[in-house]
């Protein structure tokens, strides 16, 4: 149960709680798909996005200077590549030019939901030190950096750089340690039921869920200590000024 009064320090997910208000990436960039027109199923995306994210697992084309639109740019460019040689989409000079407006689109937007949270952040670095734990590609630093949010952070345990992957729960003992508080004194906040809120839980963390559209891969009836639906209810529970 969530006792703010016993709250000492905070480890906050990155992707899909800080860059996007909880929102799963891949329907972000399904939004994104629609909004430019691209004449593919939801079906077909979702295979395309896969195989990005399983060819990005094991080939370093994302480097350490990489800020999010570049990721995003790398990203688009295998999915629309993908899907090209799938014979989903056609290989033409309009279909060229999708990544580039995809990439731009989804960068402005995490971009805006970041200025809009700082405030928050900045109020939360005040009073707590935080933790920064995410799965990302070796290139957090950058990317954090590009938004202005490496301030905010204490320290950052990124898995390429550790060599552990959420959902194993060590990869949030290291961020426990770094606090070096007892867990029951640190709150989790993230926007993945398996991957944040089950792993925090298994080290004795308190746990704030931020449920946002996902991908289906959350069970109906999954919980946490509290379960907020905007970024921006974190300024209530904390009781910020």
């Amino acid at each position: 149960m969530f006792d703010l009064s016993t709250v000492k320090g905070i480890i906050f997910d990155y992707g899909g709680t800080i860059d996007s208000n909880g929102a799963h990436w891949a329907e972000v960039l399904w939004d994104a798909y629609q909004d430019v027109n691209v004449p593919v199923t939801k079906e077909a995306f979702r295979e395309a996005y896969v195989y990005g994210e399983r060819y990005l697992a094991t080939h370093p084309d994302v480097q350490p200077d990489h800020n999010f639109y570049d990721l995003l740019k790398i990203k688009t460019d295998l999915q629309i590549g993908y899907l090209k040689e799938q014979k989903m989409l056609d290989d033409n000079d309009k279909t060229a030019g999708y990544s580039l407006v995809i990439s731009k689109q989804c960068y402005n937007f995490a971009k805006e939901i970041i200025s809009k949270e700082k405030v928050i952040l900045k109020a939360l670095r005040d009073r707590y030190p935080m933790v920064l734990v995410s799965n990302f590609y070796g290139n957090v630093q950058a990317v954090l950096g590009d938004f202005g949010l490496l301030e905010f952070f204490d320290d950052i345990i990124e898995s390429a750089v550790v060599g552990v992957r959420k959902p194993d729960p060590a990869i949030f003992g290291l961020g426990v340690d770094k606090l070096n508080l007892p867990a029951s004194s640190i709150v989790v906040i993230g926007d993945s039921h398996a991957k944040d809120i089950v792993p925090a839980s298994k080290n004795g963390c308190q746990t704030i869920w931020l449920k946002g559209p996902g991908w289906g891969d959350d069970d109906e009836n999954a919980t946490a200590d509290i379960v907020i639906t905007d970024f921006m209810e974190l300024k209530d529970i904390f009781q910020l000024n």
